[in-house]
């Protein structure tokens, strides 16, 4: 474990594990979560001998709970600054969700050479929002209703989100599992209230088609078909469609946090696209 300061003085916490010469691959996590999201996929590349890296994003987990910077620019700086000051080469880039969003402009800026292949899961982009230009997204009431609840009573709201839409665990059957869901709150309520509250405009009403456009390595992209929280038809094949290289994969059923739902389905398909 080891932290990084940013230009503007905010420290980045992030888990450093494996050999140093293993190849790298580096976790980017969902909102409001921190690099703990990633447990289970650590261990399980890190068994692979690969080595693996995750970082709390500014306002998240252990990194400082800055006053601003709450924005996907900033966000991609802060992980040139991470990347940097490791001086990793051909790295593999998973992000899920708000993480994958911030996979797509960091590889989008990513000096030639840093950057090998990425993995988008139940990421955000292209765009979450509904606008005249993209239909089929979700009314800004929606994420005017994530910021109300926050506002209101955070731990209730991190305790409702990962009940019910986030694991899927709202539909009839669903293999319950409390352990998730206190694990959720945990890594939620670490973070800072103001940078999870401007953290939702971030990655709501950011438009990533020109960042698609301009990745130029190999993408995969894995998204779940019962997905609540980034809707699959309004995200998965359009970010395809803008990719240079993008490999679209497609899980029937599965829910937004599906890598924690089902990491036994998830991890070895990863794991085949990055040896691909």
């Amino acid at each position: 474990m080891g932290t990084v300061t940013t230009d503007d003085g905010t420290v980045i916490f992030y888990k450093d594990w494996g050999p140093r010469d293993g190849r790298p691959v580096v976790f980017h996590h969902g909102w409001p979560l921190s690099a703990d999201d990633w447990d289970n996929q650590m261990l399980f590349f890190l068994s692979h001998g690969y080595r693996v890296i995750a970082h709390d994003r500014r306002g998240h987990g252990r990194s400082t709970q800055s006053a601003t910077g709450h924005d996907m620019d900033t966000y991609a700086a802060d992980v040139i600054a991470l990347t940097d000051h490791l001086d990793l080469r051909e790295a593999f880039h998973i992000g899920h969700s708000t993480g994958g969003g911030e996979v797509a402009r960091y590889v989008a800026r990513a000096r030639r050479g840093r950057v090998a292949k990425a993995v988008l899961v139940s990421a955000v982009p292209p765009i979450m929002v509904k606008s005249d230009a993209n239909p089929g997204g979700l009314p800004i009431e929606v994420f005017d209703g994530f910021r109300k609840a926050l506002a209101a009573n955070r731990s209730q709201f991190y305790i409702d989100v990962p009940s019910g839409p986030f694991y899927g665990f709202n539909r009839p059957g669903a293999n319950v599992s409390q352990g998730l869901i206190h694990n959720w709150w945990r890594q939620g309520m670490t973070g800072a209230a103001n940078a999870h509250y401007e953290c939702i405009k971030a990655f709501s009403e950011t438009d990533f088609t020109e960042d698609l456009r301009q990745i130029d390595v190999p993408v995969l992209v894995a998204h779940g078909t019962d997905d609540q929280v980034v809707p699959y038809e309004d995200a998965a094949p359009l970010s395809v469609e803008l990719l240079k290289d993008g490999t679209l994969k497609a899980y029937d059923g599965f829910p937004h946090g599906m890598l924690s739902t089902n990491p036994d389905t998830l991890n070895p398909d990863i794991l085949a696209f990055l040896q691909s």
